[in-house]
């Protein structure tokens, strides 16, 4: 069975930052494209950031764009969302996902997700 821990979050203040972490087992981790969404309260989740593990593409959505960074470490089956200069607007819980591949944002192209982690920046 495929699982996703997400782990790394937490409340820091604005310009602070935060490493999140997603441990995956079950499945041949090499062969998926991985991806962090956020969602903030009463807002759809939305994607931040994704990578295709095989290739080592990494694709951002424009908001994160220069503040975060995806990474992954295939030894240890972890994928990693280096968040820095956070903003108030970063609030949300964000998840880690997995998916076979296609459009990096697309929801619908992720079959496997996490239980999230919570981010809270304050102004």
């Amino acid at each position: 069975q495929v699982q996703l821990v997400e782990s790394g979050g937490g409340s820091v203040q604005a310009g602070g930052s935060l490493r999140l972490s997603c441990v995956a087992s079950g499945y041949t981790y090499k062969s998926y494209q991985m991806g962090w969404f956020r969602q903030a309260p009463g807002k759809e989740r939305e994607g931040v950031a994704a990578i295709y593990i095989g290739g080592g593409n990494t694709y951002y959505a424009d908001s994160v764009k220069g503040r975060f960074t995806i990474s992954q470490d295939n030894a240890k089956n972890t994928l990693y969302l280096q968040m820095n200069t956070l903003k108030p607007e970063d609030t949300a819980m964000y998840y880690c996902a997995a998916g076979y591949g296609g459009r990096w944002s697309e929801i619908t192209n992720y079959l496997f997700w996490g239980q999230g982690t919570q981010v809270t920046v304050s102004s």
